[in-house]
């Protein structure tokens, strides 16, 4: 079949399909959840967060609490507007002599990554007071690659209960770090999980050195987590959804693509049902949709145009379409993506649901005023508005 004609068979069987996918322009449709081109993410606004976590034995609490929560920050983060790309990194700290001093995950869209090694962290070592708040946080400054658009927000959030050590001789001492950050037009914000006396001082000084906002929280992180009707459902649809994902390209990058479906395979066999529905919800905004799909994705890319699958050698075709008639690839195509907008649209509506159901929830709660969730949305609203992005939500994405 030409290429053409293997276009227009697309083009009509995904007509069922505009709430995700757009039509061909003559026909005058406009699409509800068009796809992300590659040019629309480069002029999206950006926002950088890394997560600097202690993760010795005492933060069991704050450390369980970022494993479920983590994918609500991202929908908040995802709330403002114009829809910003989001990347998220993470510094795990402990000291000297445990098992581990830092362990980074570098700033990425590709969430699912993310999570999977925060899924991995655990809370142990450290029992002498004083942590390596120091190289962590120097680490998270100069070892991520922090994007260079000079718009973009960025910003660390120390998190942990005990103050730095401030006798290793060979430390880069928090100020100093503090300040590289600030050169780079880094906030930097301080979350303290307790009362710790000697951690608040230091904490509090990070935060205005940081030109960021000091939190306390209490040791178990203080986050709203209520499970809800809609949870089950989300979670199942989501997971339906990450199977319409066909990766394209040469032999590395479906290596990597292999690696980006592992991490969501791990999340849904390990992970609770309600961290996975904070996913689904994440995944239905404008920027999780960008997180999900990522780059070098078959149907995206043929259905919007970008490529021409007639013009792409076998070898670089997922598994699935490599064997088949170039008709019956273009019949898979256009099946996945009207798959792919109807689950997209199950997903919205309980997405919208399942908000509705928190609101009312939590609209008589003082726990959500005090919670780590609030706090966290403050600071970013404040901090965000500098770069141009708008927060207009009262209440953040729980």
């Amino acid at each position: 079949m030409k290429p053409k004609l293997i276009a227009a068979s697309i083009l009509l069987a995904t007509s069922g399909a505009v709430a995700f996918y757009p039509a061909v322009q003559s026909q005058g449709i406009v699409p509800v959840n068009p796809p992300v081109s590659a040019t629309a993410a480069r002029e999206r606004p950006v926002v950088d967060v890394v997560f600097v976590l202690d993760t010795t034995s005492s933060m069991t609490g704050l450390i369980q609490a970022a494993k479920e929560k983590i994918w609500s920050i991202a929908t908040t983060l995802a709330s403002a507007q114009p829809a910003p790309e989001i990347r998220l990194g993470l510094v795990a700290f402990r000291d000297r002599g445990d098992a581990y001093v830092t362990r980074v995950t570098d700033l990425s869209t590709d969430l699912d990554s993310v999570y999977a090694q925060l899924m991995d962290f655990r809370a142990q070592g450290g029992g002498d007071g004083p942590e390596s708040v120091n190289q962590a946080l120097y680490e998270a400054v100069h070892h991520l690659s922090w994007s260079q658009n000079p718009g973009a927000y960025r910003a660390i959030f120390l998190v942990g209960d005990a103050p730095p050590h401030m006798d290793y001789a060979d430390d880069v001492k928090y100020p100093a770090s503090v300040a590289a950050a600030r050169s780079m037009g880094i906030r930097v914000n301080a979350i303290q999980a307790g009362r710790n006396g000697q951690t608040l001082q230091a904490w509090q000084q990070v935060a205005r050195l940081g030109l960021g906002e000091f939190l306390q929280v209490d040791a178990d992180g203080s986050a709203v987590a209520i499970a809800t009707p809609f949870d089950e459902k989300l979670a199942d649809l989501s997971r339906q959804l990450d199977g319409t994902r066909l990766y394209y390209g040469s032999e590395e990058t479906q290596a990597s693509k292999q690696r980006k479906l592992a991490a969501a395979e791990k999340l849904h066999a390990a992970a609770s049902l309600e961290s996975r529905a904070r996913r689904a919800t994440f995944n239905a905004s404008a920027s999780g949709r960008l997180s999900l799909i990522g780059d070098d994705e078959l149907v995206e890319d043929v259905v919007s145009g970008r490529v021409e699958l007639a013009s792409l050698p076998p070898a670089s075709l997922p598994e699935p379409l490599r064997a088949v008639a170039p008709e019956r690839q273009a019949a898979i195509i256009a099946e996945t993506a009207a798959r792919r907008g109807e689950l997209q649209r199950q997903i919205e509506a309980l997405a919208d649901q399942r908000a509705a159901f928190l609101r009312e929830s939590l609209a008589d709660s003082d726990s959500a005023e005090a919670s780590l969730d609030n706090k966290l949305y403050r600071a970013i609203r404040g901090q965000a508005e500098a770069s141009g992005l708008r927060y207009e939500a009262d209440v953040p994405a729980y």
